[in-house]
């Protein structure tokens, strides 16, 4: 089967090799979205899946629309069977999907129709699930909202983050994704429509979604510190008579304890313990604005708290 693969993100590699090593398929090629400015000097960079691509010798299309007819015509003569999209960031029209004989699948993971959207990662943490999962769907003109091919059901542990599971769900995404090719290629494929009545959607996340809101329960803010950790990072402000400092926070542990939310109840140990509105927060890895990461004890020791501090 010869297939075009449509992606942009890292978290499509384990799919993209997949296919490459699989005998059965043919990569007809990659479509990624075009160089973009990136970081704070607004530098032009390839996005990672074009550099996979160009470090493996693949053929290559970076189209800045890919419905524009030039792109249509060039995306017909790579004459693909079949159109396997993995996290691609363009609206792909009808006109493009159409192309294939056997359709376009898409790789998403949530356990659709639960978390539609950009950021089902991020967003099953921050909740407190304990368990997500990977859908192999088809590709239709409503986002996440085709038939359903294929789940499998992945756990999220305690400790898990953004970063541990997207590698975690990418090689489930992988193997599943090979079960629906084979599927499709021998006429076995039998996909459901998904229950739109239960369906939830995810918005984009924004830099504010990171403040840690003290008055909320400790178990809460430990899980958005998880869910958010690549971005936007959760923080909260230490103010003085003449600023506030802002520091991130990357790992932290659930405790007992009471008092006013923001309020420090313990300045020693391994990090700053912070009252919440449900329990207490202790503080494990953190980040002041312009320094590098250290642990809790590190941060006390150059930016000493003491009970009855108070934090923003």
């Amino acid at each position: 089967m010869r297939i075009l693969f449509f992606g942009s993100a890292a978290i499509g590699f384990p799919l993209l090799e997949a296919l490459l090593a699989s005998p059965k398929v043919e990569l007809a090629g990659v479509v990624t979205q075009p160089d973009r400015p990136s970081g704070r000097k607004l530098k032009i960079t390839p996005c990672p899946a074009k550099l996979f691509a160009l470090e493996r010798g693949l053929p290559l299309f970076s189209p800045e629309k890919v419905g524009s007819s030039d792109s249509l015509e060039t995306i017909r003569q790579l004459d693909a069977d079949l159109f396997v999209v993995v996290a691609y960031g363009q609206y792909i029209p009808q006109s493009v999907l159409a192309l294939p004989p056997a359709g376009a699948i898409n790789f998403h993971p949530s356990l659709l129709p639960k978390y539609r959207g950009s950021t089902p990662i991020q967003w099953a943490i921050a909740n407190g699930d304990t368990t997500t999962g990977v859908t192999i769907l088809y590709v239709s003109e409503k986002m996440d909202s085709g038939d359903i091919i294929l789940q499998r059901d992945v756990p999220i542990a305690p400790e898990d983050n953004e970063l541990t599971m997207e590698p975690l769900l990418a090689k489930a995404g992988a193997e599943l994704l090979m079960e629906a090719v084979e599927q499709i290629q021998s006429g076995a494929v039998r996909a459901r429509p998904q229950d739109d009545e239960s369906s939830t959607e995810v918005r984009k996340l924004v830099k504010e979604d990171g403040r840690l809101d003290w008055t909320l329960p400790a178990r809460t803010l430990h899980n958005h510190i998880r869910g958010f950790i690549s971005w936007p990072g959760c923080f909260f402000e230490v103010s003085s008579a003449s600023s506030a400092r802002r520091v991130k926070v990357f790992r932290a542990q659930v405790e007992a304890g009471s008092g006013t939310p923001g309020e420090i109840l313990d300045g020693t140990g391994d990090g700053p313990l912070v009252a919440t509105g449900e329990g207490a927060l202790r503080l494990l890895e953190l980040r002041p604005a312009g320094k590098k990461t250290m642990d809790g004890a590190a941060y006390l020791r150059g930016y000493p708290l003491r009970p009855g501090d108070q934090l923003g």
